[in-house]
């Protein structure tokens, strides 16, 4: 195990995958096929939403935005895990250590208050549709997009602050696959417990006044669909709400169970495997499930197939 100093800290090593020499290549193929097959999946979702007419409306804008930072997320981490299964090149230097914890928290916090947002818009869709247009005019759906992703910066530039001016005097060897809030604070040598507790602080305030946008939006929602008399309306709203619900319930359940707890109770293993549901699996699955779930967003990508044959 390598020992520095706090004068001599430039660099950290990342051995989250380095115990499985064996299986190394397989791994490389596995996430390298995963990866491209998200990029392709949301970059065709993008492609889609932006020259087809009948998806310019506000759910479509607001997922399109999702789909930027599911391509985003894992571009952030997987190229450096390539490198290292490939390569076996593990080294990442300080700042660039503290450039992948900063954009991933970036991406993370972003993606939190999106999907609130789009919790939001759901909710007047059904609950008042005749109002919507007027409600989440495209002024409104461009101040909530902006709004998302500048929470999501200053929250990473916070927990970013806080996490890389401590002192790193220890090991240098970060066990997981890339840099983390979790791994990076084991390592400091100085008292966290203050940082610590303004992270959970910011952390669960922010998540909770997400998570509770979105809950009361869906509870409202619930009882609308349970009111409408046309089945066929009802099963329309169902698939509408149903894709949004199941990317909710994924991303919340990761990211709670990564980032909401003392660093006290973490768990390299279980949370290398956590961190690759919400960080490489959950980019994966929100375009299938959109585009399997949602009849509008499966005609716009038989139109793209067809116009791209022609």
């Amino acid at each position: 195990m390598q020992r520095v100093n706090l004068s001599t800290v430039s660099e950290f090593v990342l051995v989250g995958l380095s115990d499985a020499p064996g299986v190394r290549f397989l791994l490389f193929v596995l996430f390298l096929t995963i990866y491209l097959a998200t990029m392709a999946g949301n970059i065709t979702i993008l492609i889609a939403m932006s020259t087809d007419a009948r998806l310019h409306n506000p759910m479509y804008f607001f997922l399109g935005n999702l789909s930027l930072l599911d391509i985003l997320c894992p571009t952030i981490t997987v190229p450096k895990m390539l490198e290292a299964l490939l390569l076996e090149n593990k080294v990442i230097s300080f700042t660039g250590c503290m450039l992948q914890l900063f954009f991933l928290i970036d991406v993370v916090g972003t993606e939190i208050f999106l999907l609130a947002v789009m919790a939001y818009d759901r909710y007047v869709a059904i609950c008042h549709p005749l109002q919507y247009m007027n409600i989440v005019s495209l002024k409104l759906c461009a101040r909530l997009a902006i709004g998302t992703w500048v929470a999501g910066f200053f929250n990473s530039l916070l927990h970013s602050s806080l996490i890389f001016t401590l002192s790193f005097c220890g090991s240098n060897e970060v066990d997981q696959y890339y840099c983390d809030i979790p791994p990076v604070l084991a390592l400091s040598c100085s008292p966290t417990y203050s940082r610590e507790l303004v992270v959970l602080v910011v952390a669960g305030v922010l998540g909770s006044a997400a998570f509770v946008v979105t809950l009361i939006s869906y509870i409202y929602i619930l009882v609308a669909i349970l009111h409408m008399k046309s089945s066929e309306s009802r099963h329309k709203a169902f698939s509408t709400c149903g894709s949004h619900l199941t990317v909710v319930c994924l991303f919340y359940g990761t990211t709670i169970c990564t980032y909401v707890r003392p660093s006290s109770t973490y768990s390299p293993h279980q949370d290398r495997v956590v961190s690759m549901l919400y960080g490489i699996l959950t980019p994966l699955l929100n375009p299938i499930i959109y585009s399997l779930r949602n009849k509008e967003v499966k005609c716009a990508l038989r139109r793209l197939i067809s116009h791209v044959r022609t």
